[in-house]
């Protein structure tokens, strides 16, 4: 195999039939104290309408920048999902989150005892959400992961992301481990982020635009909190 083009962020080789191979890099970032010069890689990426996969407090990530259409439409290819289906917005803190969602003062108490954390709360979608990402939707799924890369990258980013966990069509279950993600994805994505193997569960869903709150996924997040 012979390397065709080669840069900081990914190396291009040629099998033994002559086939270009996109090989993109496992970057191992430190889960508490991750390095600036990295993160800025990533987040790079992003804002140049990349796909990564990242760690969260939960599972890894399938995410790019919120505005980037291109990104949702590889992320629905890679998980074969519907085109209708209900992504995740991760925000860096609450400020973001009401600036795309409409919170009122209780929902804001909740949200503040809850975030950082392993939930992803459904609220009612303002007007700046992007219609050409998330077309007709009046709710939305947002959240705040409690993981340091993740809540790094969004910073340097400057921008939401819109996630999916990374399970794969013909798997029953999450894929927790960074080098078997590397091994898989390699040649769909931009870069893999190793924290480490991380748990195999989402996150806990709760519906707040009722006048209860109502979970419509149970996951790493302990539910009975809200029953």
């Amino acid at each position: 195999m012979r390397q065709c083009v080669t840069s900081c962020l990914s190396i291009d080789t040629t099998n033994t039939e002559g086939k270009c191979i996109k090989m993109v890099p496992l970057v191992k970032i430190h889960p508490d104290n991750p390095q600036a010069r990295l993160i800025n890689q990533a987040a790079a990426l992003l804002r140049g309408g990349g796909v990564i996969v990242y760690p969260t407090d939960t599972a890894y990530g399938l995410g790019c920048t919120l505005s980037n259409r291109k990104g949702v439409d590889r992320i629905i290819q890679i998980r074969q999902l519907s085109a209708n289906h209900r992504f995740s917005i991760l925000c860096p803190d609450l400020a973001e989150i009401a600036h795309y969602a409409r919170v009122d003062n209780a929902t804001y108490r909740l949200l503040r005892r809850f975030l950082p954390g392993p939930y992803t709360f459904v609220l009612e979608a303002t007007r700046d959400v992007p219609k050409n990402i998330l077309p007709r939707r009046k709710t939305i799924g947002l959240r705040i992961p409690g993981h340091s890369i993740c809540l790094a990258l969004l910073q340097a980013v400057g921008e939401p992301l819109l996630s999916a966990t990374v399970r794969l069509p013909q798997d029953e279950t999450v894929l927790n481990d960074p080098e078997e993600i590397h091994k898989r994805l390699a040649s769909q994505v931009d870069m893999v982020i190793d924290s480490g193997i991380l748990l195999s569960e989402p996150s806990t869903v709760v519906d707040l635009t009722g006048d209860a709150p109502v979970i419509l996924r149970s996951g790493a997040g302990d539910p009975n909190v809200f029953m």
